[in-house]
């Protein structure tokens, strides 16, 4: 699961302005953004890197929410004294390979890759292992690998859980703090659910957060869905483009709601890219064009502005927002900590189990951004400004 955002000062290594967050744009030095420290007892006994080269290599540039990552992590690098070599891959993996194998062969110091393909990195990290290069997985988990030595991301099944609640908060069934709602409507109501991309291991803790959080729901038939495509399988959106949400969701009303939508109540959706789609999908077969006018319930996620100025003209639901200054903090701190011979901070370690080892995890928590939030989550914490807001453009 973007333009760009402002990068927060990394505990006591950075105090920097930058722009963005999921979209590219401008906002002013955020100073509110908490501080984290990176761990304990040295393991090695190096002594401290004096600077040196990490390589950073982000999936696209297309998703603004990557270019806020990009940039974020960057400035925190070089504010804590090392050079960066910073690359976007264009959403292709040979791209990214190629990339990566690049930053080996150049000698960087340490890998911090947000994989467009989690499975398809094992010859890189081997080669980053036998240089004694230190990888960290951002944001997306790499799997198949022994050689992921720590992973920063948020909260993957929460996000998903955060999803499904506002979801049931957005169709009168529960309170928004996921408390059952005292005056529920009666069943059934029909939904229909998206997933994110499958090669994304995210994509997968979004999706079982969202349906454990549905399932008492969909089994005593107070939701249904419409379309009865309720697997994981079904529901993923490929690389999780726009383009293939809209379409299928174009598919879904031709199919199971007679062109026009008729009966839709809301609609799962695990990123603002996706709910976009939805929503062009739904307005274009004369849904809406606002909730208020009868637009079903869509989530989403990334705080991207487009979607955030959607949500405040009440035309998507809500977001989850993943401040990504949190998370440039931790990966910096992460870096420095192994670069200094020591062992970075998890607070997770029994989760994120690749397929060949648990990665040592460091998880933050994330925020539900409705209409009523936008002020206090994101402007006040200069994440987006109000002109952003009203323009949806960062």
């Amino acid at each position: 699961m973007k333009k760009s955002i402002i990068a927060a000062g990394v505990a006591g290594l950075m105090a920097l302005s930058m722009t963005a967050c999921s979209n590219g744009g401008g906002a002013s030095a955020t100073t509110g953004a908490p501080t984290t420290t990176a761990a304990g007892a040295a393991t090695t006994g190096a002594a401290p890197a004096a600077g040196g080269t990490i390589g950073v290599a982000m999936p696209n540039k297309t998703s603004s929410r990557w270019v806020a990552d990009g940039n974020a992590v960057k400035a925190g690098l070089e504010a804590a004294g090392y050079q960066v070599d910073l690359e976007y891959a264009a959403d292709d993996i040979p791209t990214q390979t190629q990339q990566i194998d690049q930053m080996i062969t150049k000698g960087v110091k340490c890998l911090i890759i947000a994989s467009i393909d989690g499975t398809a990195l094992t010859s890189q990290l081997q080669a980053a292992a036998d240089a004694h290069i230190p990888v960290i997985a951002y944001d997306r988990l790499i799997r198949d690998s022994p050689n992921v030595d720590f992973y920063v991301s948020f909260d993957n099944y929460k996000v998903g859980v955060a999803q499904a609640t506002s979801l049931l908060y957005g169709l009168g069934l529960t309170n928004k703090d996921g408390s059952k709602a005292s005056n529920p409507p009666a069943g059934p109501l029909k939904v229909e659910l998206f997933a994110g991309s499958s090669d994304d291991n995210n994509a997968t803790f979004f999706w079982n957060g969202a349906i454990d959080t549905l399932k008492p729901y969909l089994t005593d038939g107070t939701l249904v869905v419409g379309s009865g495509q309720d697997q994981f399988g079904q529901a993923a959106i490929m690389r999780w483009l726009l383009e293939t949400a809209q379409t299928r969701m174009d598919n879904l009303l031709t199919a199971s709601y007679g062109g026009n939508g008729a009966g839709l109540k809301g609609v799962l959706s695990p990123y603002d890219g996706i709910s976009r789609g939805i929503i062009n999908a739904l307005q274009n077969v004369g849904m809406g064009p606002k909730i208020s006018d009868g637009l079903p319930i869509v989530t989403g996620q990334d705080a991207e502005i487009e979607s955030v100025a959607l949500i405040n003209k009440d035309v998507q639901f809500s977001t989850i927002f993943k401040d990504t200054r949190k998370l440039a903090d931790q990966a910096v701190v992460a870096a420095k900590a192994f670069l200094e011979g020591k062992t970075p901070t998890a607070n997770n370690t029994k989760d994120y189990d690749n397929g060949v080892k648990v990665v040592p995890s460091m998880l933050l928590e994330v925020d539900t951004i409705n209409k009523e939030d936008i002020q206090s989550k994101l402007i006040d914490s200069k994440y987006w400004t109000q002109a952003q807001v009203d323009s949806g453009q960062a």
